[in-house]
């Protein structure tokens, strides 16, 4: 069969490489659902290196948007609703991929809980990422910013362990930090008066590693700083997109 090039086009498709289907929970918030996943997929594309064909090895991922997650902002008021939500998300999604991610650190403080559920698909905790890393990277000392939950440290706090791995500095004034992280979701990533708040944020910290321990933190990062400014969300897309690379034996064959 001829196309209307006049070339004979195959009538087979390139053959799929088997791999993982992934899974992205957003919605606390939206935007940062989709960041994640774009930057798995930029991962995705490095790691397959000259293997890489485009679409056709582009990883398959299922994102579900619950807005109800976003009352994780106050998780210890809105725990029971909050969680009614991730279950729900869950029963939808977990059936449809073997690895995925809660683009939320907050809602990374149901990490354990959602274990405990026995799912067949592994939940890549933003926890266990920023762990590895830590003992990858050597790093002693970092600052943490977060969203309110996440920066005081307490029983709901998903970092609330973190000073067992290294010296950690909390924001000087928690409280704008918190509402910061609120103007992003309200008002987007592309409003020009954010990112002057973070960078004025950032100048008061002592520690030279910066986390940003909220998903929305990287989508107005671009900043001018000396100081290193790590991504827990860079961290995750690395874990995901390697869980879902095809198999050495098939890299090679299209290598």
């Amino acid at each position: 069969m001829q196309n209307d090039t006049g070339r004979t086009a195959s009538s087979e498709a390139p053959p799929a490489r088997a791999r993982a289907s992934l899974g992205i929970i957003a919605g606390s918030g939206p935007e940062a659902g989709l960041d994640l996943w774009a930057k798995v997929l930029t991962r995705n594309q490095q790691l397959m290196g000259e293997a890489f064909r485009g679409d056709l090895d582009a990883p398959r991922v299922v994102v579900v948007s619950e807005p109800r997650l976003g009352l994780s902002m106050d998780l210890a008021g809105n725990d029971a609703a909050v969680w009614a939500a991730m279950r729900e998300t869950l029963d939808i999604l977990a059936p449809q991929v073997e690895a995925y991610a809660i683009a939320c650190n907050t809602l990374n403080w149901y990490a354990p809980r959602i274990e405990k559920l026995g799912l067949a698909a592994q939940l890549v905790s933003f926890q266990d990422v920023l762990a590895d890393w830590i003992a990858r990277s050597g790093t002693r000392k970092l600052a943490l910013l977060g969203a309110g939950p996440v920066t005081a440290m307490d029983a709901w706090s998903a970092y609330r362990d973190l000073p067992q791995l290294v010296e950690v500095e909390l924001p000087g004034d928690a409280a704008a930090l918190h509402r910061l992280i609120e103007d992003v979701k309200r008002l987007g990533s592309r409003d020009a008066a954010l990112r002057p708040r973070l960078a004025e944020l950032v100048a008061g910290l002592d520690a030279d590693t910066v986390l940003l321990a909220c998903t929305e933190l990287p989508l107005i990062a671009d900043i001018e700083t000396d100081k290193q400014l790590v991504d827990v969300t860079d961290l995750v897309a690395d874990a995901l997109a390697r869980r879902a690379l095809p198999a050495p034996a098939l890299l090679q064959q299209a290598g």
